[in-house]
């Protein structure tokens, strides 16, 4: 990104008090900084109003099965936004080395013998649900243990 837009984008996110709060609380989960937010809060501005099911289909994220009959297929995710996913692939790659739940999250399913494509995109789900309850309770992101 260019440094003239982005210093476009940061006085537009810093004018508006709501986007603003909307931004902190997206960046202060581990692996999104401030272009990706900002990219989020573009693509999907109703983020923080919908379930995570509906969060993680709007941003084509959600696995769709595909069968007919006795016949059934590969699950695969398709449609929704795919700018959204294109943003939150390198976050859902760093959030896997330096965010605990992510990290735990990753190596679980590395463990049970997924392949990596399908761990990052489980990954990338979990960030755009996560960041949907954190926009919903207007919280920031802190480790809470269970």
């Amino acid at each position: 990104m260019q440094p003239i837009i982005r210093y476009k984008i940061d006085a537009i996110v810093a004018a508006d008090k709501d986007l603003a709060a909307r931004a902190e609380i997206l960046t202060s989960i581990p692996g999104i900084a401030k272009v990706t937010a900002c990219a989020i809060l573009t693509e999907m501005p109703e983020l923080g109003h919908l379930s995570g099911k509906k969060a993680a289909a709007l941003a084509g994220l959600a696995p769709i099965s595909r069968q007919s009959g006795k016949w059934q297929g590969k699950e695969r995710i398709q449609g929704g936004r795919a700018s959204v996913r294109r943003a939150v692939y390198l976050p859902a790659v760093v959030a896997t080395r330096f965010n605990p739940d992510m990290k735990a999250k990753y190596e679980h399913l590395i463990s049970t013998g997924k392949c990596k494509k399908l761990v990052i995109t489980a990954v990338m789900r979990k960030l755009i649900v996560t960041a949907n309850a954190l926009l919903r309770d207007q919280r920031k992101w802190g480790e809470y243990p269970a």
